[in-house]
C-alpha cells in the first residue's frame, strides 16, 4: 500500500513502498507542490531507485525556484538508503527518534 497526501500538519506524508510501481503517482502528486516542501517519511516502509529518482526530480525542480525538499522523521532503514546513494548531501534530513 502507497499513500501520499498533506497531513494536518501542513506537511506531506508518505506511507508504503515507494518504488517502480508507486513513483509515477507520487511524481504526479509532487509536481502540483510549490515553494518549500517537507516530506514526513515516519510511515515510508521503502523506497527504491524508482523513488529516489522521484525524490530527486522534485528536490531539483524546487531548488530552480531557490526551494528544495526537507525530509523528516526519517527511519534508520531509510536513512542508511539515503547514506549509501549520497542523496544525504542533497537533502536536509531529519532521522526519526525511534
Amino acid at each position: 500500500m502507497f499513500q501520499i497526501d498533506f497531513s494536518d500538519q501542513g506537511v506531506i506524508a508518505v506511507e508504503g513502498r515507494l518504488d517502480a510501481a508507486q513513483a509515477p503517482r507520487a511524481q504526479e502528486f509532487l509536481d502540483q507542490v510549490d515553494g518549500p516542501c517537507v516530506l514526513d517519511l515516519y510511515k515510508l516502509e521503502y523506497v527504491s531507485s524508482a523513488g529516489l529518482g522521484v525524490l530527486l526530480r522534485t528536490h531539483k525542480r524546487l531548488m530552480g525556484t531557490g526551494d528544495g525538499l526537507k525530509l523528516i522523521n526519517v527511519n534508520h532503514h531509510i536513512n542508511d538508503i539515503f547514506t549509501y546513494s549520497g542523496f544525504d548531501k542533497l537533502f536536509e534530513i531529519e532521522v526519526a527518534e525511534r
